[in-house]
């Protein structure tokens, strides 16, 4: 099993970054720069490019609606070409909130916008001219095709790779059933091992029955909060900020993907209490009415026998990338990636 780093959305970067260099030298495999609402990944993915040497580094992940399809790809392309190769193209839809409250783009289609804009990208790299009569994004535009303006373009740079991979973050049924279809890689957020087949099993089987054999088997990334240790009890709490966030802010009821993850868990008279006091601007009490067994199923925190055992069960799930947050200081958050790496080997 791989292991790799997701870096959070907002602290001292530089600080991260240097974080990076030693977790690279611990032989972690990945590190994924997230986007909401903050920074936006690609600078600081050029940045971390220029500060590592062998690490694989990964957007985690940037929004499809907030880029045009070429865009991403020149982006993904002017990544991987500084890292000498070592980048993942990671997208997602994001949500109501962010795309159309902070971008004021309309939230609409996602899964077949998704779908398209993995194939722009895709003939961007090879170098093609392109053009595309999607139902979402038409290149040249109709009206200007036979004029100057509507020839079609290839990029100028040769791109390291013609097929850079995509990873994609899914929740619903049918975004994962997409991503297990067309992606090299998928990103699900809060995954509990034990109820993951019941709850992605029948769409990721259906997306694979339409995979096409060259895009290889399906890195599955998931991400966890960590530390290992006889006495880091404590640091649940520390993990239940994030999901408080997530179960109660990040969407309006009704409209919350991740409210409804946890319902599907079986925590939804508590995923409602979260999401009623969140929105009800009492956000302490939601963090602290989020149940410890909720934050125990999607993380690795526990002395080192017990999260061995956690990671045979995300193994035993099908992951075959973690993606972990150490919950720690500087010190710490080393001795844990340290111990993941040995665990993992």
């Amino acid at each position: 099993m791989r292991t790799g780093i997701f870096l959070g959305y907002a602290g001292g970067f530089r600080e991260a970054a240097e974080q990076v260099v030693e977790f690279e030298k611990l032989g972690v495999d990945i590190a994924l720069v997230p986007e909401a609402y903050s920074f936006d990944a690609i600078s600081q993915l050029g940045y971390l490019a220029a500060k590592t040497e062998t690490i694989e580094l990964g957007s985690g992940v940037v929004p499809i609606y907030t880029r045009t399809p070429s865009l991403l790809a020149m982006s993904a392309a002017g990544v991987d070409y500084v890292s000498d190769g070592r980048f993942r193209l990671g997208i997602g839809t994001s949500g109501p909130q962010v795309v159309e409250g902070f971008h004021g783009v309309p939230f609409d289609a996602p899964m077949g916008r998704t779908r398209e804009v993995v194939e722009i990208c895709r003939q961007v790299w090879r170098r093609e001219k392109v053009t595309y009569d999607g139902r979402h994004y038409q290149l040249p535009l109709p009206a200007d095709r036979g004029t100057g303006l509507g020839k079609p373009l290839q990029l100028i740079n040769h791109p390291v790779r013609e097929r850079i991979p995509i990873t994609i973050a899914a929740l619903g049924p049918q975004n994962v059933q997409l991503t297990a279809e067309i992606a090299e890689g998928w990103q699900p957020v809060f995954y509990s091992p034990e109820k993951a087949d019941e709850v992605w099993g029948d769409a990721l089987r259906a997306g694979f029955a339409k995979r096409d054999p060259a895009l290889g088997d399906l890195d599955i990334m998931v991400s966890a909060s960590l530390a290992i240790g006889d006495d880091v009890e404590d640091r649940l709490a520390w993990a239940k900020p994030q999901l408080a966030l997530y179960l109660g802010g990040m969407g309006a009821r009704g409209k919350n993907f991740y409210h409804s993850l946890a319902t599907r868990y079986g925590f939804g008279e508590a995923a409602d209490r979260i999401q009623d006091l969140y929105l009800a601007g009492r956000k302490e009490e939601a963090v602290a009415a989020v149940p410890d067994d909720l934050v125990r199923s999607v993380s690795l925190v526990g002395p080192r026998g017990y999260v061995k055992e956690r990671i045979a069960a995300f193994a035993e799930s099908g992951v075959t990338t973690l993606l972990v947050h150490p919950l720690g200081n500087e010190r710490e958050s080393l001795a844990y990636v340290e111990e993941l790496v040995a665990l993992t080997r």
